[in-house]
């Protein structure tokens, strides 16, 4: 018998209701639907309530680690309602964040665009002192500042640096002011992944991180014609296959203590479904390391 809702209550991937408990559960959901800082296409806000919705479809039986990772435990807390400057939602989501990790849990991010992940990234920090951040996205996000905030969305990963190292896939689109900043060594550049069919690049870019990784994806990461519905789309972007090898090989060497999707605009299903399957692909590939790890 499959879970459902009750007030402040809402169940990921359509789970029995004992496998969804906040209180027992091994990983935890926390939504947060805000856009304020969107510079182009608004409406990100609505990606975490899209994601619910298309998390109700996906089989709960992962293939590719012959595994249930439902059965660990999938919660959503309620989501943080907030409408400010994104330098106090950082704040809040930190404190949630931090929460999360103290109860020993693995926090799951679901944004809204890209500024939700620098509270994350401070709450996870501030737990794991060798924190590293592995960053999905087409976009370098790494201005000092941009429309008047150093909390923008295009601001995420200098936030990030000042915290931690990190390591940026897929990128494809960045500004020249942006370029100074950038460690070569550490960014991967789509088109040079495109040309590595033999997947290369991923041992590369997993070799740079620290024992604990956090990872950021921005589903503008993937290519837009298999994710149209993004608030940023940039052509040349990664494939399901390479995102999920990647995935796959990071949890295999390094304890990802956590992990954001984000930039997900609503109203085009497969586009949706494709962020709720991530988050539930991503999550067998951490438990089965897990267990591998302990047996």
């Amino acid at each position: 018998m499959s879970g459902s809702d009750s007030p402040g209550h809402r169940v990921f991937f359509d789970l029995p209701a004992e496998a969804a408990d906040p209180a027992s559960a091994a990983a935890i959901i926390l939504p947060v639907p805000y856009d304020r800082t969107a510079s182009w296409l608004k409406g990100t806000a609505g990606g975490p309530e899209a994601i619910l919705e298309a998390s109700q479809h996906v089989e709960l039986w992962d293939i590719e680690t012959a595994s249930e990772p439902w059965r660990f435990g999938v919660a959503a807390s309620a989501p943080i309602e907030f409408d400010g400057p994104p330098e106090a939602l950082s704040t809040q989501v930190a404190e949630k964040t931090g929460s999360i990790l103290g109860d020993g849990r693995l926090p799951i991010v679901l944004g809204g665009e890209h500024s939700v992940t620098i509270g994350a990234v401070r709450a996870a920090a501030q737990t794991f002192p060798r924190l590293s951040v592995l960053q999905i996205d087409a976009h370098a996000d790494a201005r000092e500042t941009y429309m008047g905030s150093t909390h923008n969305h295009a601001c995420v990963m200098a936030r990030v640096r000042e915290l931690c190292p990190a390591v940026q896939v897929g990128i494809r689109s960045v500004d020249t002011e942006e370029l100074a900043a950038l460690d070569a060594e550490r960014v991967f550049w789509a088109h040079e992944i495109a040309r590595d069919r033999d997947h290369l690049w991923i041992e590369d870019a997993v070799g740079l991180l620290t024992p604990e990784v956090y990872v950021t994806i921005d589903v503008d990461g993937f290519d837009p014609s298999i994710v149209p519905a993004t608030g940023t789309p940039e052509p040349g972007g990664l494939g399901w296959r390479q995102v999920n090898l990647l995935l796959a090989e990071v949890v295999r060497r390094h304890r990802v203590v956590g992990f954001d999707v984000v930039e997900l605009l609503p109203g085009h299903p497969p586009s949706a479904f494709l962020a709720a399957k991530l988050v539930y692909r991503f999550l067998a590939e951490i438990f089965a390391a897990d267990e591998a790890r302990v047996s």
